[in-house]
């Protein structure tokens, strides 16, 4: 199944439009790879017939299942490791001194996929930090695809999954064999709020949180939704919060709000703190 020009630009503009998302000039091919096998599912005999069927027909249930089959779910528990060894040296000892009065924490997991960011967080709060117990303690994970959010809420990972990234203490400990399968604790999955969600839209259900985890997103969209993106986060971040992005992803000559961390490898910023006289 191939993809004609007319097509492809149909695909691009209908998930910037939808998505924010910018799929680049030669990315016929990821066309083709992630909608023909759409295509054949719903009964289609070509790529073309079905991208077709789409144009002709008002914005359904059909367009935002094509709109989910192409974004991107890579991820992995622990990915790249340095954001959450900062998360568990520094970042939550600040916050458990900054937040011992009300004794309450809120973390955000964006575009988590398949679950394996916010089921990292809540392993690193279980495992490092028993004097968190009886504090309210709110993880919110969202996506776009409620494919990969019924995933994500199963908590049920392939040997390949779980060897990506998991350290095998936090296996045996976290999680229980189901066939050929590991299905995460019942007590780390009852941790997470899972929220269907398109960052491009508005985010009314999303209270005050002192941690923000948006990697690797902000690298599908142009300079304007990054922008639009960004400026929403900063009235959700207390002086004292914390924003992870990607290591190929900066806030620098897109919004002056943040600052990065000093002295840290680690992709993660703040809020700028006033200028001394």
């Amino acid at each position: 199944m191939s993809v004609t020009r007319t097509d492809f630009e149909y695909v691009r503009t209908l998930i910037h439009q939808c998505a924010g998302i910018v799929l680049e000039e030669g990315k016929e091919y990821l066309v083709e790879s992630r909608l023909s096998p759409l295509a054949e599912k719903e009964g289609f005999d070509s790529l073309g017939e079905y991208l077709g069927r789409l144009q002709l027909d008002a914005f359904n249930g059909s367009h935002r299942k094509m709109i989910h089959a192409m974004t991107t779910n890579e991820t992995l528990f622990f990915r790249d490791r340095r954001p959450f060894e900062l998360l568990r040296t520094r970042v939550i000892p600040d916050l458990l001194a900054a937040r011992a009065t009300e004794r309450r924490l809120t973390f955000w997991s964006a575009a988590c996929s398949t679950g394996q960011e916010p089921y990292t967080i809540a392993m690193t709060l279980q495992e490092y930090f028993p004097q968190l117990h009886g504090w309210n303690i709110r993880i919110i994970a969202s996506d776009l695809s409620s494919d990969v959010l019924a995933r994500a809420i199963q908590g049920r990972y392939t040997q390949l999954e779980v060897n990506r990234g998991l350290p095998a203490r936090f296996l045996v400990k976290y999680f229980t064999r189901v066939g050929d399968d590991w299905q995460i604790r019942e007590e780390i999955r009852r941790m997470i709020e899972f929220r269907e969600m398109n960052l491009t839209e508005a985010w009314s259900f999303l209270p005050k949180i002192d941690v923000i985890f948006m990697r690797n997103v902000l690298i599908y969209f142009n300079q304007e939704t990054k922008r639009k993106v960004l400026s929403k986060i900063a009235p959700l971040l207390p002086a004292s919060g914390y924003l992870f992005l990607g290591s190929a992803e900066t806030t620098l000559n897109i919004a002056e709000e943040f600052e990065p961390i000093p002295g840290v490898v680690a992709a993660c910023y703040r809020l700028k703190r006033p200028k001394l006289l």
